[in-house]
């Protein structure tokens, strides 16, 4: 791979190094990538709701469901039934999904650290803001 090559082909190398480095820093922390991915979506704030979570993820609303079993069982995530809209329920971190999410975070960005050694600050801001901007184009 070279810097010539298609965003595609170099993201999709890019990602599966980074899920690779990731995956045993996630085990580590007892979290699935997936996991994860909830734990740091509810850490930007609560979800009003499970179908709005899966959505925000982009993630299937029927998997979802188990996955948040899981989260509650390990005491990492709550739902609570919206006071609006008893049919929906309100997904928001714990107390202690705040902590693991938070350790999972800086030994995560501990990984990427070492995987971007070879660049400086600037260029690393450059890097996240513009991949970003991909992520969030329509």
């Amino acid at each position: 791979m070279n810097e010539d090559d298609d965003l595609g082909a170099l993201c999709a190398w890019a990602g599966r190094r980074l899920a690779e480095a990731e995956q045993p820093v996630l085990a580590e922390h007892g979290l699935s990538m997936w996991q994860y991915v909830v734990l740091s979506a509810l850490a930007r704030g609560s979800a009003p709701s499970q179908l709005v979570l899966a959505q925000q993820i982009h993630y299937d609303k029927t998997r979802l469901i188990a996955l948040l079993d899981g989260l509650v069982a390990e005491g990492l995530v709550s739902r609570d039934p919206d006071p609006a809209d008893r049919r929906a329920r309100v997904v928001r971190l714990t107390a202690l999904g705040r902590r693991r999410h938070a350790a999972a975070r800086d030994a995560i960005r501990a990984v990427e650290d070492g995987l971007l050694a070879g660049l400086d600050d600037k260029t690393r801001r450059a890097l996240r803001s513009a991949l970003a901007h991909v992520a969030n184009a329509d």
